[in-house]
């Protein structure tokens, strides 16, 4: 009885490892942006836009402008032009340094948040 029960126990692990579902990790990756990251813009409207490696949720994501004396703004995001973009509105802003911070939900289900920072001449 015990000479069957090691093949079958073999048999059975590997079967599970070979069909077990993948789970995707495509957590949201930022490829580009515009602006760049520590870039020099000129003002005073500028366009925000940003490019992932995996498709946005973008009812669920956001996009915010932080000033120089810290005060955060919300951006109101244009519909997607491709399902791996966001962009917001053209924002006017004044000379100074300034972050984009992003919050992104991916194909995933994560959420991943990063920042963008530059500076308006």
């Amino acid at each position: 009885m015990r000479s069957f029960l090691k093949p079958l126990l073999l048999a059975v692990a590997f079967s599970a490892i070979v069909f077990t579902p993948r789970l995707a990790h495509a957590h949201a990756v930022l490829l580009a942006s515009t602006p760049a990251a520590h870039a020099t813009v000129k003002g005073p409207a500028i366009a925000i836009h940003l490019k992932f490696n995996s498709r946005i949720d973008g009812a669920h994501s956001r996009l915010y402008l932080v000033d120089e004396s810290g005060k955060v703004h919300t951006l109101t995001l244009v519909p997607q032009d491709a399902p791996d973009t966001l962009a917001a509105e053209s924002v006017k802003v004044g000379v100074g340094d300034y972050t984009i911070r992003w919050q992104a939900l991916a194909s995933d289900g994560h959420i991943t948040r990063g920042e963008i920072p530059f500076v308006v001449q």
